[in-house]
């Protein structure tokens, strides 16, 4: 007698025959002010991380989701590896680079085209460390519009090559889509075939308190220029959402009185301008009207504090 069998109903539906999604965790790791945020929002399409030439703009670990075709890239901007200071808050950020090579898929080294110095040579060790063996590190030569001559680019590429078998070398402009879209391509293959861990249009897995105060720290930043040292903060008391409208009181930390000085400046005009221009920025981000209200306040030595760093949010 034959056992009979059964193997359920035929599977006719399209998701038999579709291609397998891909998710993949890619950090984006260099020194200070090699581009490293730009590339991230410009992978993303839209602005996740703050920018400016001031170092340390990158504190915190930047999460940027890009879903095109079947693959979601998970981009993680990372701060820049910090050599010049040894005080907690450089620590912090060196634990932060360290905690994320860890956990990904590929990694996107980011120099400068035609480049190479100390400071880039201390981030490509930590890509040859035990945790990194065998994970693609693709080489990422950013501001490629600063150069003149292509051909002048084929004996660096040998002399990086020497340095670390680099799975991939990708020239590029960040500010270029046609680039940008170029590295999507090249980055695809590597991402593990899973299923996506975020909405098809997700941008961050950040909040809307956490972006608020990423975008007045820009804003500090940039208006302040070199006047201003790292050891400025910008902590959210305040973050209420009534229906379209965000209301926000933010307060921006200083180790200083002189420093208080500087950011409100004249008569409060710099610190209106913060104000102003933040605000604009978040109402466009949030899709939202914005009531920002911003306070500049003296915490002497909150950089090097580990608990003052907890309680300003840093990992």
């Amino acid at each position: 007698m034959t056992e009979p069998t059964s193997t359920g109903p035929a599977d006719t539906s399209a998701d038999a025959n579709a291609t397998p999604q891909r998710c993949g965790l890619i950090a984006i790791v260099g020194r200070p002010n090699v581009g490293k945020s730009t590339l991230l929002n410009a992978l993303v399409g839209q602005k996740v991380s703050i920018t400016s030439r001031k170092a340390q703009t990158t504190r915190h670990r930047i999460t940027g989701i890009r879903t095109v075709g079947d693959s979601q890239f998970v981009f993680v901007d990372t701060p820049g590896f910090q050599t010049r200071h040894s005080a907690a808050l450089n620590r912090t950020l060196n634990r932060t680079v360290h905690g994320v090579l860890a956990d990904v898929d590929v990694v996107l080294f980011v120099v400068e085209s035609g480049k190479f110095g100390a400071a880039d040579e201390q981030v490509l060790a930590l890509l040859t460390t035990t945790a990194m063996k065998n994970k693609p590190v693709i080489l990422v030569a950013n501001k490629l519009d600063t150069i003149k001559r292509r051909a002048d680019l084929a004996p660096w590429l040998q002399q990086m090559q020497q340095r670390h078998a680099f799975t991939e070398f990708v020239p590029l402009t960040a500010q270029r889509d046609d680039d940008v879209q170029r590295l999507l391509t090249i980055v695809r293959p590597y991402l593990p075939e899973q299923a996506w861990w975020h909405e098809e249009d997700a941008l961050t897995d950040r909040n809307e308190r956490f972006l608020a105060s990423e975008i007045i720290r820009e804003k500090l930043f940039r208006l302040t220029g070199d006047e201003l040292p790292y050891t400025s903060t910008v902590v959210i008391d305040e973050f209420k959402e009534e229906g379209n409208l965000r209301r926000i009181s933010a307060s921006i930390v200083v180790e200083r009185d002189a420093h208080k000085g500087m950011v409100i400046g004249d008569k409060g005009e710099r610190l209106k301008r913060i104000g102003s221009e933040a605000r604009q920025d978040l109402e466009q981000l949030m899709d939202a009207k914005v009531f920002l209200e911003l306070w500049v306040k003296v915490r002497s030595g909150w950089a090097d504090d580990e608990a003052h760093l907890r309680t300003y949010g840093y990992e």
